[in-house]
């Protein structure tokens, strides 16, 4: 999804307002920032049958070769494994990129599933706290 219409639907319906802002500047930065777009991006997490489930986002790459992942699943939908092979693949897929050198995330620190997403998918963490919390680097499986 690249479009701020494209990705309103999932933006609109998280519960946390601070998550659904900060989405929301995802999204202006996609259409601000063309150039870079796939850097602000909000990839919807769908299952085969188009339903909807939760999504992820890069907050952009930074001159250093460091690109931060972000990500989330629409309450019922935990468990499931969706975010552990989101993230997965789009670490994989930004690893790949020319200038990506590494990817980070950063969790709450209370939101223990989302560091075990993090674990499963070869993060570590960086013994340091960004804005929310934790914060984690990718090392590899």
């Amino acid at each position: 999804m690249t479009s701020q219409e494209e990705t309103s639907p999932y933006v609109d319906a998280l519960e946390n307002a601070a998550l659904r802002e900060r989405y929301r500047e995802i999204m202006r930065n996609t259409v601000d920032r063309p150039d870079v777009w796939k850097w602000y991006a909000i990839w919807a997490i769908e299952l085969k049958d188009g339903t909807l489930v939760g999504g992820v986002a890069f907050k952009g790459l930074n001159a250093d070769g460091m690109v931060e992942i972000g990500y989330g699943v629409f309450d019922g939908r935990e468990g499931r494994g969706y975010a552990t092979e989101a993230v997965g693949a789009l670490t994989t897929w930004a690893l790949s990129q020319p200038g990506v050198l590494r990817v980070e995330a950063e969790t709450a620190p209370d939101n223990l599933a989302s560091q075990r997403v993090l674990e499963k998918c070869g993060f570590v963490p960086l013994g340091k706290n960004g804005d929310v919390g934790p914060r984690f680097v990718w090392k590899g499986r």
